[in-house]
Formats: structure tokens, sequence, C-alpha cells
């Protein structure tokens, strides 16, 4: 049964557990029905407040119904405020015995189906996680369209993402309800929420059978049926007009599902500004800067100081054999660049270090392809990953690698330590072993169906599609990846990391850890998932001859795993950038670490690694927050080096696009809650309208008219209303930016940057100095206020950017002469925005800081990245080798073709693609096989199926 271990589970109202929740936790091995018998007994003095036309009391008045919880329920008016410690109005809200508080609608449908002893799966919870992200901006959208707009046509274009979203998972899970067989929570809010849409005959759903036939079984039930009179008084729509009334309007711009701040600026509502907030804004305006040390100003060796946030940034170490591509640097290196500037301007005490990770197979085989010794390649291509980050402004601390006495040392003595504690296992396994290649197959070079889903292209250590760990010997119809012959079991002795005895440790580790880190949502899932069915033995040596040496007498033969051995590299990178290295790795209680990866890397940094520290019991620092991103797509389909598909790092400064402009575009991209794709027409348009309409237009003019206007010396500004709700709404957004840095929100903290300067081309737009300079003195004023305020506002931006494009930010502060200081008083507590250009400041010379992607430009640049597809070999032609004997150099052309073809059809299956797309793609796969197996001499038929040694 669900652990309720931290108020965070409750997302948004619980500020410590209830006593009742101790006891669900301490009685969890019960029954369900002994446990809901004993909550029933104490739990009458529940209350639930609810009010009418409230959408989202619908939730939980169905969840009550339901689940047959006995609690009262009270109506109250929409502006009451039951919860007391909120400033604003929370409905629904449920009081607990004790005088605690839920009031988020989904938590509390979530608390009332626990209660009754009904579990929430982890697909049931990824339900209510794209509920509350995706599906709801729409719905609140569309609501207030159709309600105070009555445009309740334009349902079909507002929530079309959304529903065709259900209708794929409904009609590919082929499940009468969205978990399964069984009604579940995620059916329930999900039914509550579009039942005001749905349920309204005008809104057809088109082709939409499947979710027709789902909201359909939850209509006729009688608990949905009465949830929905009693919130709408059978009035439909127009039942939440009153409630909708006092709703904000809804920003159609914000960064929802897969695309990032898209829409039309012109359509977001206007903020309404206070009185307080203006002089408040205005109070701040008239500070001096910060007289203190440059943000930009760095000691090395940089080491944990008292009293000061000492964070430690970590980016997942690249394999130093593959060059990066887009999606690679956006998952790691940037992102953390990115956060590590931004807490420098914040002044907090960061060491960032990265590396490459040169150890393995993989570095012999390429090896073995380019002639050269493992060493020779990782010296080739650590310089190649050194000078694409640095392209990228990618600002380390030190960037190192592996392959280091260090490592072996560090690496050794955990390895000891481990041993000391009793935390390793001996054990004999059977591997997989490619007699062609004449070598034992690491996991990544092994390929076949998934034992627990039959996913036909499953790794040798885990499986993509359901995300299980796999032994490679379980794998059906496993594959050498490198030759593509069938590999034969063979027997070895190696050592495994006790997972299972360390598994208590960790679970009160990580609880403590997410519960007051900033872990992101699909990094609390994954690893629950690696929980949820407890640990098993994890086995960390490898029978290779390139990595780390095993220092047992025993296993001399062999080496480190790399997942054990890896991730022991940034201590070892740490260690050759400072030999006082232990400061920041065995300091827990000062330091707090970042680390920063993609999703696939996410268990073995929150499981493996934490396990083999909290083995070696040596009081190592452990991961506070963990960074994942989804993946970043190219186009409509994924990277290739060797099909020449998407943009790799040693390709994109050969474009002639800025860095800065890449930085900006792929942090615009950032795939923060779902995976997200690179497009060339959408790069054009963002570095059109959003860097040289908006935020340059906007910079330059205010340089621009200080030049003209005033001789370069900024004017005396005397503000005035108008003025002042400029710096409220500046400093709103730069509070809003903080906000969501301080939380890793990168892509979504951009959107507030952008605003900034639509806000100042706006004013400028209304005040048109360049009027006003030629009236009289009066006009001639308001036109030096507006140049003023305008240039300052230009400064701030400089500052929030330097995140993100850290040579433009330079070049707006060389061009306004801004002082140095600016840097370090903007970002200071929740927000500083200070006049920093005062009256009499002369400026630099202004020039514009954005060109133009031309169309002619970006479309010889799609097709250059668009790859050539291999050709398809005819039948006919296959036929005749198979006839004639083999053809080898065919058959290497068409493993190849293979090989893409597979990871194509893998990649579609990723972003849940349409059928059909997937079914085109699967039968070039499997066209291409039978090619090959001609071309190999072999028959295309498929070879019957061995049975199982007993």
């Amino acid at each position: 049964m669900t652990k309720l271990r931290s108020a965070k589970w409750f997302v948004g109202g619980v500020v410590h557990l209830t006593d009742r929740c101790r006891f669900y936790e301490r009685h969890r091995h019960r029954s369900k029905n002994y446990i809901f018998a004993i909550f029933q007994t104490s739990i009458g003095q529940m209350k639930l407040f609810v009010s009418e036309g409230n959408p989202h009391c619908l939730k939980v008045l169905a969840a009550l119904e339901v689940t047959g919880v006995h609690c009262d329920v009270q109506y109250v008016n929409h502006e009451e405020r039951v919860v007391p410690f909120l400033s604003r109005p929370a409905l629904p809200a449920l009081l607990l015995p004790g005088g605690l508080h839920l009031f988020s609608p989904n938590a509390i449908c979530r608390y009332l189906f626990e209660v009754s002893g009904q579990d929430a799966s982890e697909l049931c919870n990824r339900w209510l996680e794209w509920e509350a992200t995706d599906l709801q901006p729409a719905l609140l959208q569309f609501l207030h369209m159709a309600v105070l707009q009555g445009k309740g046509s334009e349902v079909s274009k507002v929530l079309q993402g959304p529903l065709n979203y259900m209708e794929q998972s409904l009609s590919k899970g082929n499940t009468p309800y969205l978990t399964g067989e069984a009604v579940s929570v995620a059916d329930v809010v999900l039914w509550a929420a579009l039942y005001p849409v749905l349920s309204d005959p005008s809104l057809a759903l088109g082709e939409r059978t499947s979710v027709k036939a789902w909201f359909d079984r939850g209509a006729v039930m009688h608990s949905c049926q009465s949830a929905a009179q009693k919130v709408l008084q059978g009035k439909g729509l127009q039942g939440m007009k009153i409630f909708m009334q006092r709703q904000p309007a809804p920003q159609s711009s914000q960064c929802r599902g897969t695309q990032p701040c898209n829409s039309n600026p012109a359509e977001e509502s206007e903020r309404v500004v206070s009185v307080e907030e203006m002089e408040a804004a205005s109070l701040t305006w008239s500070k001096a800067l910060t007289a203190c040390p440059l943000a930009t100003d760095r000691q090395h060796p940089i080491l944990p100081q008292e009293g000061k946030r000492n964070l430690l940034v970590t980016s997942a170490l690249p394999y130093v054999n593959n060059v990066p591509h887009l999606g690679n640097i956006i998952g790691c290196v940037l992102s953390a660049d990115a956060f590590s500037r931004y807490g420098r301007l914040r002044g907090w005490n960061i060491l960032f270090v990265c590396g490459t990770d040169e150890y393995g197979t993989a570095t012999e085989n390429k090896a073995r392809e380019e002639g050269l010794t493992p060493q020779q390649i990782c010296d080739k291509y650590h310089v190649i990953h050194s000078d694409i980050y640095k392209w990228f402004q990618i600002d380390f601390d030190f960037f190192g690698r592996t392959t280091t006495e260090k490592q072996t040392e560090i690496a050794q003595n955990i390895f000891w330590r481990i041993h000391k504690h009793g935390f390793l296992l001996e054990d004999t396994v059977e591997q997989l072993r490619c007699e062609n290649c004449k070598r034992f197959l690491a996991d990544r070079f092994v390929e076949g169906i998934c034992p627990n889903c039959s996913y036909p292209e499953a790794r040798g250590d885990q499986c993509d599609k359901c995300g299980r760990l796999i032994n490679a010997v379980e794998l059906r119809e496993p594959q050498c990846k490198v030759c593509r012959q069938t590999p034969v079991v063979r027997s070895s002795k190696h050592l495994f990391l006790d997972l299972p005895k360390l598994e208590a440790q960790l679970e009160q580790w990580l609880d403590k850890s997410t519960s007051t880190g900033d872990w992101t949502a699909n990094a609390k899932q994954i690893t629950r998932s690696w929980l949820r069915d407890g640990l098993k033995p994890r086995c960390i040596t490898r029978d290779l001859r390139w990595g780390t040496p095993v220092p047992h007498p025993d296993f001399k033969d062999k080496v480190f795993y790399v997942w054990f051995d890896a991730p022991i590299g940034y201590l070892s990178i740490t260690a050759n950038y400072t030999d006082q290295w232990e400061k920041w790795w065995k300091n827990p209680n000062q330091v707090e670490l970042y680390n920063f990866m993609a999703k696939d890397n996410v268990p073995f940094h929150s499981v493996v690694f934490p396990c083999s520290l909290l083995g070696a019991q040596d009081n190592y620092t452990l991961v506070s927050h963990l960074i994942a991103t989804e993946y970043l797509n190219y186009e409509d389909t994924k990277f290739s080096k060797s099909r020449g598909v998407g943009v790799f790092g040693d390709m994109a400064k050969d474009t002639g696009i800025p860095s800065d402009v890449w930085r900006f575009y792929l942090l615009y991209v950032r795939p923060e809650g779902q995976d997200s794709a690179f497009s060339w027409a959408d790069m054009a348009l963002k570095n059109n309208s959003e860097l040289l309409n908006n935020l340059g237009n906007f910079i330059n003019r205010g340089g621009m008219f200080v030049t003209k206007f005033f001789e370069g010396i900024v004017p005396v500004m005397e503000l005035q209303q108008e003025d002042k709700t400029l710096l409220a709404l500046v400093g709103w957004e730069l509070q809003q930016y903080i906000q969501l840095m301080d939380k890793v929100k990168i892509r979504d903290a951009l959107r507030h940057i952008l605003n900034i300067s639509r806000h100042g081309n706006q004013y400028i737009q209304v005040n048109e100095p360049w009027k006003k300079i030629k009236g009289g003195d009066t006009e001639r004023q308001r036109a030096g206020t507006v140049t003023g305020v305008s240039v300052n506002v230009a400064c701030l931006l400089s500052v929030m950017l330097l995140p993100y494009m850290p040579a433009v930010s330079q070049t707006i502060r060389d061009q306004l002469n801004a002082p140095p200081s600016c840097v370090n008083t903007m970002l200071q507590g929740t927000g500083t925005f200070v006049c920093c250009l005062s009256a009499g400041h002369r400026i630099g010379t202004v020039s514009p800081l954005f060109q133009k992607l031309e169309v002619d430009q970006i479309e010889a640049l799609k097709k250059r990245f668009g790859g050539q597809q291999p050709a398809a070999v005819p039948a006919a032609a296959a036929a005749m080798a198979s006839v004639n004997g083999v053809d080898p150099e065919k058959a290497k052309q068409l493993t190849q073709a293979v090989t893409e073809q597979g990871e194509k059809v893998r990649a579609l299956k990723t972003q849940k693609a349409e059928k059909a797309a997937i079914t085109a793609e699967v039968a070039k796969l499997l066209d291409l096989k039978k090619q090959l197996a001609l071309a190999e001499g072999k028959s295309p038929e498929p070879a019957p199926q061995k049975g199982k040694k007993k």
C-alpha cells in the first residue's frame, strides 16, 4: 500500500503528517478493509468545503460518492477563506482532524481513494499529473471563452490536443477505463473535469469514439450524476458563470505540454497593478546599487564557505566516444550551465564540474573501428567535447575525465569500504558471449525482446518501454548489436552490490531528499518505479579490459561496471580540480548537490550511486536536487550521426548562427515536462519574433533614443503613475523569474524575460517619445522619462539574460556602459529592480543585437541536416544475391539500415505517434530485415522459436 511519507504527497495542502496518516503508515501491511474500517471510526470530524458552480468541487464530490467515505459537506460562497493561512480563497478544501487542510482538488480525491483502500498506480499518478499540467490550462481557457465570451464553438481548437491525446491513449490501451478494467481516481478526476464540456450536446466529440465511450460510462454512474447536479444545479455551463467571473483570465501563452510559449502575446490579459505595488516598485527603484564582489569574479579553488549557500552542480558525464547532439547538450551541460550562472548572480557559492566518461565497451569498440587504442580515442574525443562546450559557452569550473589515477584511487576505496561493511555479494552469472566478436557482450551491445512487456528492441540492461531492469540472458531472441549474430550463454563469477540490504537506508534518505529538495516529477516517478517491486542485487563488475581494475584478488581480470564506476567520476574530477575535494563530497550538512541529466540516467543517480555511497559509510554528500529532462527530438525523428540527421555539437558553429541564439532556442524548447522537438522553422520564428522583433527591438529603441535625442546622456526621469505601473509590472515579472529559476524551471522562467520586453515595447509605443521630443518642455520631459526608464529596463534584461545568452548579456551592458555592480544587485532577495543608469549617465555605442534568419537560409540548413535515408534494395536484386552467394557489402549497408529504422520505430513509439505511422515504419523495418537475411544468404522466413532448456 502506498506510503503517505510526507506533506509533499498532497501537492499543496498539508504542512506535516497527521496522526491518522502516521497510523495509516504503521498499519499499511494490514488489509485494506481493516484500515478502511478503522478510518471510518475516526474520520467523522472531516469536513469538506465546496461551492456551487465551482468545477473543481465536482471532482471531490464525485470522489466522495464513489469511495463512500463519510465526512461532513459544507457549501460556502466562492469568496470565503476556509484555509486560514492562505491569503486567497481556496475551494474545495478538506479539513482533517487536528485542524490541517488539503486544498488541492486532485490531492483531496487521492486522499479519499487512499483511505478507502484504493491505491493509485503509477499510471494513475501520471494521468493525474497530466490533468493538472496539460488538461486544466486548456479547460480553463475554454471555460473562460465559453461561459464569459459565448465562444463555445472554439472548443475544437482549445481542447483538440488534450482530447486527441486521451483518444489515442484509450484506444491504444483497449480498456474501458484510463488505468484498466476498473474505475480509478484518475477516471473520476478527468471525468469530472471534462463533464461541463462533454455533457453539452452542442460540443460534439467528432471521431473520438474511445473518449465518448469512456465519458458515457462515467455519465451513467449515479455518483457522478449526483455530484454534477449538486455543483451545476442542472444549468450546464451557465451554472459556472458566477465562479468564472471571479477568476483571472487564463494566459494562453503559458508553456504547456510539449509546446513552449508559442501563442500570440496579444491574447494575454494585462495584469492589474495595485497602488501598493506601484509605490513599492518606485521605492525599490530609488535604492542604490549593491557594492560587493562581482558575481563573475571567482577565486580558484572554489571551496564551501561558512554562512553561504554552497551548491555543488554536476552535469551527467557524456560518453567520450560520441559527439554530443543538441538533445545531449540541453539535457545535461547547457541546463546545468544556465542554472549555475543564475546561482552565481544570486550570490550562491557554486562549484560546477563535469567531464568525459571514458571507460567501457563503447570506447573499446570505437577504438577498434578507428584503429586506435582506447586511450588514444579518449584523448581525441575529450578534446572534441571540450571544444564543443567552449563554443556553447558552458562555464565549467572544471571539465575533467574519468581515466585518471584519482578515479582508480577513489573508486577502489569506495569498493573496499562497501566490501568491509558487508554490502557485496559474489555469484556466478550467465552472460551472453558473441562467438563471432569473441567477447562477452556489454548490456548496451545486446538487444532482444523484453521478457516483461514483449517490446522488440529492449536493451540488455533495461527496457525503454516498460522501464524494468533486465538481465541480458532474460531477453528473448537476443542479438549482438555489432554483428547481429545470436550470442551464446556462458558462466562467469561476479560481484554484486547488495541493494536489498541497503534498501531501508536508501528509502529513509529518499524520503528526506525528495521532500526537501527540488526533484523533477519524472525523477521521482522513475525512482518510485524502481522501488515499487523491491530492489535486487546489482552486478558491479564486467569481463572487460578497458575500465577501472577491480582490486580484489579473486576478480583481478575484471573491471568495474560503468554504472558503478562512472558516477564516482564526479568525485575524482573534483579531486583533480582540488586536493580539498572532500570539503565538497564529504560535507552533507553544508553542501547541496544538484545533478543534471536526461531521464534515462535517473535510476543510476537516485538508486545505484546513492546506495554505493551509503554502503561506503564515509559521510558522503548525496544528491539534494535531481533535475531530469525528457528527450529532445529532431524535427519528427531522432538524432542520428550515421544518417546525418540532426545537428551535432561540432556542426552548430558552422551554421553561421551565434552560439547565444542556439542557447536561447534550446532553453526555450527545453523538455522540462514532456518530450519536445528541435524545429528549424520554429527556431527561425523565435529568433525573428522573440529575439529580433521583441527583445532586440525594445533594447535597441531605448538606447537609440538616448543617443539620438539626448546626446548619449540618460535624461532626468520624473516618474508618473504610468511609469510606476511599468516598474510594478517589471518587478512582478522579475519575481516570477526568480521563483521559477530557484526551482530550476529554466524554460518557464524565460517567458518572463520576454514578457518584460513586451511590456517595454508597449510602454514606448503608447508614450511615443519620438513625437514628444518635438513638443514643449513638458512633453520633452515626458520623452526623457520614458527613454530613461526604458534603458534601465534594458539593463535589467541584460542581467536576467545572462544565464541564457551570456555574450548578448555582456554586449547589452557594454552598449549601455552599465556599472558592473548592476549584475550583483538585480537578483537579490525576491528581485531588486533599481535605477542603475541614473540621470547624467553616458551610454556607449548602440547597435542591433540580432539578425534575421531568412527563409532560404533555414531551408538550406534543414536540407543539410535532414540526412539521407538508406535507399531500399530491390527485392529481386536481394533474391539474386542469395542465389549467387552472400553479399557482405550489401549486408553491411542493410545492417546499418535495420539499426537506423529500428531506432526510428522506437522513437515513434516513445513519442506515442499515430498507430498508422508506427505500422508503416514497422513494415519498412520488416522489409529491410528480409533483405538483410537474403544478403547474408539466409532464408527471409522467420526461424522457428527454440524451446528453452529445462
